[in-house]
């Protein structure tokens, strides 16, 4: 399952919140596999792909092995979102593209928030720094927006800050709904 929307939506939170119920259900964050890997950030385009490409390896041998994976990630390239669901289709599981949203003003707000939130600071300012601020953020709005668009079988989950549980109740009935 891909958890996809803006920064600060809940993405990570949710993904992992859902991984406390299925055993061994694996939250797989491609951004922390990125930074995983040495000088990566004065090489970003190879250390994207790289990761991209271990995410989706780690994917298959997880569902392979019966196992859930949720993917809390950004992603509004359809290339990489055809490239998920051939992984879980390949390890013979099922693509969820599940895209959690808020409104316009709320996202961005939730975004901001994160500045304050000593938990996040570190991956906040390294989110301004990769996307330019809170216009770099907007426009990452709209090319989520017109993935999602594009995209027929994608799952909306409305979520709101601060509230965790309402969000996993929404996704998990969603996720019913879907099946």
């Amino acid at each position: 399952m891909l958890l996809n929307g803006p920064p600060g939506i809940g993405k990570t939170t949710l993904a992992r919140r859902y991984v406390r119920d299925p055993p061994l259900a694996l939250a797989l964050d491609i951004d922390t596999l990125r930074r995983g890997l040495g000088q990566w950030e004065t090489n970003l385009e190879s250390a994207g792909q790289l990761a991209r490409r271990m995410a989706l390896a780690m994917i298959g041998t997880h569902l392979a092995a019966g196992h859930d994976v949720i993917v809390p990630q950004y992603v509004a390239r359809a290339d990489f979102l055809d490239a998920l669901a051939a992984a879980a289709e390949a390890a013979g599981g099922r693509f969820l593209e599940v895209y959690l949203t808020d409104d316009r003003a709320a996202a961005l707000e939730r975004f901001e928030a994160r500045a304050r939130d000593e938990a996040a600071v570190e991956h906040h300012a390294e989110t301004v720094r990769d996307i330019g601020g809170p216009a770099g953020l907007a426009a990452m709005v709209d090319r989520i927006e017109a993935v999602r668009a594009q995209r027929p079988r994608a799952i909306s989950v409305p979520t709101r800050a601060g509230e965790i549980e309402d969000s996993y109740r929404a996704l998990v009935a969603a996720l019913e709904s879907a099946s």
